[in-house]
């Protein structure tokens, strides 16, 4: 009788106690696999919302150049409100959303950093400097997107990654396209982005859009 209740005893408390699961530890290969699909892709990103979000806004939100210019220069928070992002971070530069179409009057293609200085207004001086790459500086279409936001992003580096993104996809997109002879003279149409200049200095456009008529 003393046995029998010793194995009912033990039958009561093996079913009180929990379940082992055994886990399997991931290998290598299966640990960098996870780590891939998970993983920031900054031109992933990019890519995804150019077509549909980023060129559209920037058709709509672009202003006239020689608009943008003064109202800048008088006031670069209320041509920011207009023009830019105002949801930006308190402490980043204004950048604005442009347009115009004007003469190529110098083409600096000897470097990466290739740039066209473009007279929008006819008077036979450059109004914007406009950067075609490959090497393309600063992150301004980023910032003048109001749709995109530095806390959606895990850290600073991803945020730096994000907004080169965007300059590699408008140099993938087109301007690797723009050929690097003969530009001085011909027609220029850009839509883009620049932050506000130091005094003096022109405007440094980075295009969403940018033709050359031939």
């Amino acid at each position: 009788m003393l046995r029998m209740k010793g194995v009912l005893l033990a039958a009561v408390v093996a079913a009180a106690l929990p379940s082992c699961k055994i886990v399997k530890t991931p290998t290598a290969e299966e640990k960098a696999t996870a780590e891939a699909k998970t993983a920031f892709d900054p031109n992933a990103r990019v890519e995804a919302i150019w077509q549909p979000q980023v060129v559209p806004y920037f058709e709509k939100r672009a202003g006239e150049l020689k608009e943008v210019l003064q109202l800048s220069t008088s006031s670069p928070d209320q041509a920011g409100d207009k023009y830019g992002n105002p949801r930006k971070q308190s402490s980043a530069p204004w950048t604005y959303a442009v347009k115009f179409t004007g003469k190529i009057i110098a083409a600096d293609t000897t470097s990466r950093a290739a740039t066209l200085d473009v007279d929008a207004d006819g008077d036979g001086l450059a109004d914007a400097k406009v950067q075609i790459g490959p090497a393309v500086r600063g992150t301004a279409l980023r910032d003048t997107l109001d749709f995109v936001n530095f806390n959606e992003f895990k850290n600073q580096i991803e945020w730096a990654q994000f907004g080169k993104a965007f300059n590699e996809k408008a140099n993938a997109a087109f301007l690797s396209a723009i050929p690097r002879d003969g530009l001085a003279g011909k027609t220029v149409t850009v839509i883009g982005s620049f932050p506000l200049p130091s005094r003096g200095q022109l405007p440094l456009v980075t295009p969403c859009l940018l033709t050359v008529a031939s």
